[in-house]
This record gives C-alpha cells, structure tokens and sequence, in this order.
C-alpha cells in the first residue's frame, strides 16, 4: 500500500467536521430571481417540523418572471422570522386578511378588486403562482395585496403581531389523503390556537374544501376550539358567501363530482398571546 492510501495519512480522509457539515441543494440556496423571492427564506433558523405543504419547482414563463423582478421589491415578502411586520403601516391602515395558499392568485385578485378597503396578505411558496399574483394586481391596480413567500406557521409565529388580522382564508389546502400523512394537514388544533392568538376578536377564519373527509375533520377541530365559534346556528358547514370566488381548484373538483364545503367560524374573546 502506497503512503497516500495509507490511513494513517489524515490527508486521506475527510475530516469528521467536514463529514457531519450538511450542503442543502442549489435550490435551497440560489434564487431564479436575484431581486425575487428568495428560494429559503428562513432558512435552517427555525425548528425542524412536519410541514403541511411541499415547494414545487415548475416553469415561471416569462410574464410571471418579469413581475417577480419589478415588483418584489414593492408588493414582495420574505417569510425569514426575524421581525414583526407593521401591518398597518404596510396596507395604509386597512384591516388586513391572512390568505395561505392561493395557487395561482386568480381568486385572489378578485377578492382584493371587489374588496378595496380590505388589505389581503397572500403567501404561499408557489414561485409561478406569486409571479402571477404580482402580475394580476400590477394589471388591474391593486395596491391592497402583498405576497408572502415562506412557511405560514412562521409568519403567523414570528412575523405577525397579536390580534392583527381581521380574517384568515385558507382554500383548498392540500388534503394529505393518505391516513399516514394526516398529520401534515395544516387545519390541526395546534394551528388554531396559534392563528387565534393573531386574529383580533370578531375575525373570521374561513376554510374551504372539496375533500370530504378533510371537511369532517376541520369541522370537528374547529368545534372543538374554545377560541371559534361556528357562524352557523345548526353548527355545520356554511353555504359559499359572495365575496369568495370559485377558485381553479374548486372547479376542478366539482367537475370530479367532488362536494365544496365552507366552513365559517368567528374568533371569539381573548386568548393568550
């Protein structure tokens, strides 16, 4: 055995710092956008736990890149934790609504438009679907929306003061509908509790799905949280109210034969925050 093989030549392997260092994929680290939203905003700073939602790296066209380069710097937000947001003074003091998950922003859009006097926070971690949202709203002028790129818990954990939101939209999120994967659906009473202490008193948390099961199981969770009450006397599921649009999603279920359920329940008094 020749002298470089020889183990005893430390040069011959890896030091153990070396080994046990993790290097995350380029994805992780290096933006499509430079001046966009950053690919981890958070990074490793924060816990590792399950998440409710995967990053998916499809094609931006070309449209939906060049709004995530001139309009990032104005309507964007990076969810990395380390400070809290001054809500008012980021939507000129309207009431502001948490949306997680918007897809591709189309319904989005159309709340905002409908709604001036309504501020809605959008986040999701949909590249494409953010550069559309920006897009959407550059083109109709839309100046009561900001995208928010990231993780939601952290947002709402981190970034968000207490009793600053006036409502929390969460439509179709992803029903995890293997029984294995339950424990990754974002509606679990941990959630609740959390997002309870971020909404001021009289919000509103509207839920939507077409999966049956998850629908059973946001209701039942919900109820069972001291911090909602069902705006619904027979304390069921509500029929769709006007201002929320049929979404791509929703459509797509219903053409399966699928049943949408809304689910509409009011924060009710204190919490502790």
């Amino acid at each position: 055995m020749s002298e470089s093989l020889s183990p005893q030549n430390p040069a011959s392997e890896p030091a153990p710092e070396a080994a046990r260092t993790y290097v995350p994929p380029k994805w992780r680290t290096e933006p499509r956008f430079p001046d966009g939203p950053a690919p981890d905003p958070a990074g490793s700073h924060h816990e590792r736990r399950i998440r409710s939602f995967q990053p998916r790296r499809s094609r931006v066209t070309t449209g939906q890149g060049e709004a995530l380069k001139r309009l990032w710097g104005t309507w964007g937000l990076d969810i990395h934790g380390h400070e809290v947001i001054d809500l008012e003074k980021m939507f000129d003091g309207l009431p502001v609504v948490l949306e997680i998950g918007f897809g591709m922003g189309e319904a989005t859009a159309q709340m905002a438009a409908a709604d001036p006097g309504t501020g809605i926070l959008a986040a999701d971690v949909h590249t494409p679907g953010q550069g559309n949202l920006l897009a959407l709203a550059e083109r109709e002028g839309l100046t009561n929306v900001r995208v928010a790129n990231g993780d939601a818990i952290i947002l709402l954990r981190e970034m968000l003061p207490p009793e600053s939101l006036a409502g929390l939209r969460v439509y179709f999120p992803d029903p995890w509908p293997k029984a294995r994967h339950h424990k990754r659906r974002l509606i679990q009473p941990e959630f609740l509790a959390l997002a309870a202490t971020r909404m001021a008193p009289g919000a509103i948390l509207h839920c939507a799905t077409d999966w049956e099961p998850y629908a059973e199981q946001m209701l039942e969770v919900l109820t069972a949280q001291p911090e909602f009450q069902n705006t619904q006397a027979d304390g069921g599921y509500a029929p769709r109210p006007g201002f929320r649009p049929l979404t791509r999603f929703e459509g797509q279920g219903l053409d399966k034969g699928h049943l949408v359920h809304d689910l509409l329940f009011r924060r009710t008094g204190n919490t502790e925050n």
